[in-house]
This record gives structure tokens, C-alpha cells and sequence, in this order.
């Protein structure tokens, strides 16, 4: 097991070494409660790119806590972020507070803005809403908060991956890794994706057949009184960023 290990990692070093071009700056935000998976899954498939160069991005080099309690790492501050071919943020319960703070918001609508692709996973297109960088685009999101894109003036898409002009969106959690994908066949074209996906042997094969377009909508309706209390803490923090975006507008 070992031996193949470091097979892959040669193979992988070789053929980076072989890609020319310019520098890819791909940043990935980074907030206490984030759900990880979110944006873990895009980056196992964006640091594999060549020519890239990753940057983990949060105030301070300091841990940050997932949702489910897993610490990760900042790379990259706010202050050193360079400009960026790719920016990229992931949801998860940590999301309210997020969208209420000015100084997130203030760099997501900076080097956000100012990126080649703007990009989001699950509900990160919510704080992208609340910088105002999806007014008028479509865009994915998790089922449970799909809805709510509508009051940053987005279009909710009921597809695994968005592609609306510079906007790559991707829906719950797991898309991120076929949102992965989709990116990297954008920045490096459809074959250096492939060689990934086939390298990455991503070939899903789910224990069950069950996904929110099939299931009973009993279910459905369940999980939603269930998600019901939480649901309304993201909504309520969704119409204070519509409100400050709206006094931002004002002011201007």
C-alpha cells in the first residue's frame, strides 16, 4: 500500500512538473463552524491542479473549528491574500455569524469581487449574497436553504453544479467534489480534469438510492420542521445582510 502511495505522489509531481502557464491562486475561506466537507472536497481536487497555489484564508494563522469539532489550519491572512483566479466558500452553521461580520464581509466582497471565478459550495452563496456578488445569477445551494437566495436577488437551480458566467456554484456538502471538478475543467480544460477524477477514482457508488429529488415527501417535509429552528437563525441573518446591503447602496 505504501509502495502505490508514492507511486501516485511521483506521478502526480511528474506530470505537474510537465503543465506550463501562469500561477493559479485558488482562495478558500475559512470560518469558524464551517462544515468542512464543503470546501475539503474542492481542495483535494484544486492543490492536485499545476501551476497552483493555495491559500487558506482567515483573519489570523490560527485554528479554526469545524462544526463537527475537526480544527483546520489558516494558510493565508487577509492582509497577504494576493489577488485571486479563484475564490472559493463553503457553508455551515457558523454561516449566521459570518454574514454579520463587516470584516469578513468587507474581504469576501473585495477579493471576492475582484476574482476570476466567484465560487461557493452548500450555503456558501448565502455570504456571497450578503457581499452582493450574486445579485442576478443562478445558483446552487443545500435544498434546506435554496429558498433564501431569492432576497440577495439570486436564482435558485436545482442542479449538483451551477455555471452562470463567472459564477461555479455547487449544492450540499458532497457536491463539492463534482463542483471540484467542474472548476478544474474551467481553469485546465476537460483533460487535466479527467486524469484527475480517473487519479482521484472518484466513481460514487451511494449504499442508497435515495436523494432529495426521490424521497418521500414525508421525509422531506420532517427534515425540514426538524432543521426549522436553524432555518430561521440563517433567514433572519439573511435579511440583516439584505439590510446593510441596501444602507451600503444608500450611502453610495
Amino acid at each position: 500500500m505504501a509502495n502505490g502511495l508514492c507511486c501516485q505522489h511521483r506521478f502526480i509531481k511528474r506530470w505537474r512538473r510537465g503543465m506550463s502557464g501562469k500561477r493559479i491562486e485558488i482562495g478558500i475561506l475559512y470560518y469558524p463552524g464551517m462544515t468542512q466537507l464543503d470546501v475539503t472536497g474542492p481542495f483535494e481536487v484544486f492543490a492536485r491542479l499545476p501551476n497552483v497555489r493555495m491559500h487558506l484564508l482567515w483573519k489570523r494563522i490560527e485554528p479554526v473549528v469545524s462544526d463537527v469539532g475537526l480544527p483546520l489550519l489558516p494558510t493565508t491572512t487577509f492582509a497577504d491574500c494576493p489577488e485571486l483566479d479563484v475564490f472559493c466558500i463553503g457553508g455551515g452553521p457558523g454561516q449566521v455569524a459570518t454574514m454579520d461580520d463587516d470584516e469578513v464581509i468587507a474581504f469576501v466582497r473585495d477579493k471576492g469581487g475582484s476574482a476570476r471565478y466567484i465560487t461557493s459550495v452548500c450555503a456558501g452563496c448565502l455570504i456571497l449574497g450578503a457581499a452582493g456578488l450574486i445579485d442576478g445569477y443562478r445558483s446552487a445551494c443545500h435544498w434546506l436553504m435554496s429558498d433564501q437566495l431569492a432576497a440577495f436577488g439570486a436564482i435558485a437551480v436545482d442542479e449538483r453544479v451551477v455555471v452562470d458566467r463567472n459564477r461555479i456554484s455547487g449544492g450540499g456538502v458532497t457536491a463539492g467534489i463534482d463542483f471540484g471538478f467542474q472548476v478544474a475543467a474551467e481553469l485546465c480544460g476537460e483533460e487535466v480534469a479527467k486524469k484527475l477524477q480517473l487519479m482521484l477514482e472518484y466513481q460514487p457508488q451511494p449504499p442508497f438510492d435515495i436523494t432529495v429529488q426521490n424521497a418521500p415527501r414525508e421525509l422531506i417535509s420532517g427534515m425540514r420542521r426538524e432543521a426549522e429552528p436553524w432555518l430561521q437563525k440563517r433567514a433572519a441573518a439573511v435579511q440583516k445582510a439584505v439590510l446593510k446591503l441596501k444602507a451600503k447602496a444608500t450611502a453610495a
